[in-house]
């Protein structure tokens, strides 16, 4: 059973930075996608940045020019670098993978990012 562990959230000010961690428990080669989703109170679960296939990048728009996603294959590991943060980035942000054949999806348990004055 594939586990993926998120940690690096916190309080940051507006403008500030984080950097989001996502350990998976086995290769990450594995996956057909990695990557980020977030979803802030009364709000659906969006994606922020994955991976896919590789080394093809998808980020939301809201987060292009602030937001990076990055591996280190070697620890089995995902980021995320979060700068000029703003309050409208407030959001449980949770580690995903998947495998597309056949389709199974993992979740991470979620790290808050709360971003205020």
């Amino acid at each position: 059973q594939v586990q993926l562990v998120e940690s690096g959230g916190g309080l940051v000010q507006p403008g500030g930075s984080l950097r989001l961690s996502c350990a998976a428990s086995g290769s990450i080669f594995s996956f057909n996608t990695m990557g980020w989703y977030r979803q802030a109170p009364g709000k659906r679960r969006e994606l922020v940045a994955r991976f896919t296939n590789g080394s093809m990048t998808t980020y939301a728009d809201s987060v292009k020019g602030r937001f990076t996603i990055s591996r280190d294959n070697a620890k089995n590991t995902v980021f995320l670098q979060m700068n000029s943060l703003k309050p409208e980035d407030t959001a449980v942000y949770y580690c995903h993978a998947a495998h597309y054949e056949p389709r199974y999806d993992y979740w991470g348990q979620g790290t808050q990012v709360t971003v205020s004055s």
